[in-house]
């Protein structure tokens, strides 16, 4: 089983130079057994770029957990503030083993009635959603 999540291209970037090794969420996906990341980078580029594995969630109040996170967080200490301003839990996915894709790929091309998601989507690991109403495939490398 894989996820894929929406990411700004500027994080998408620094994901890939290896600068940001953490990558932080109000909320995260249910089923912790997942282990693989799909990324797609948001407009202006909209495509899927690659992926990554998950050593670990982490969550802890925003404050403990920029303390343990900053070196590798990509964005700015006032950045992440903004984004967690009134939380009380914040999480970070441990990025490791990142895989840029030699061609971003247009979601539209493998998925069917592709729209990016809020916050993530599944996918399994023969690449398709599982889901009662939907099957659409999501063969990448």
């Amino acid at each position: 089983m894989k996820v894929l999540l929406s990411i700004k291209p500027e994080f998408a970037d620094r994901i890939f130079s290896g600068e940001k090794t953490f990558e932080f969420r109000k909320s995260v996906y249910k089923d912790r057994s997942v282990k693989t990341v799909v990324v797609y980078a948001t407009q202006p580029v909209g495509r899927l770029v690659g992926e990554f594995d998950v050593a670990d969630i982490m969550s802890d109040t925003p404050e403990k957990l920029w303390e343990t996170t900053r070196k590798g967080a990509g964005i700015s200490q006032q950045f992440f503030e903004s984004y967690f301003n009134g939380r009380d839990c914040a999480f970070a996915l441990k990025i490791e083993n990142v895989i840029q894709y030699p061609e971003p790929v247009m979601p539209h091309e493998i998925i069917d009635n592709f729209v990016p998601p809020q916050s993530y989507m599944y996918v399994d690991d023969a690449g398709r959603r599982p889901s009662a109403h939907e099957n659409e495939t999501l063969q990448l490398l």
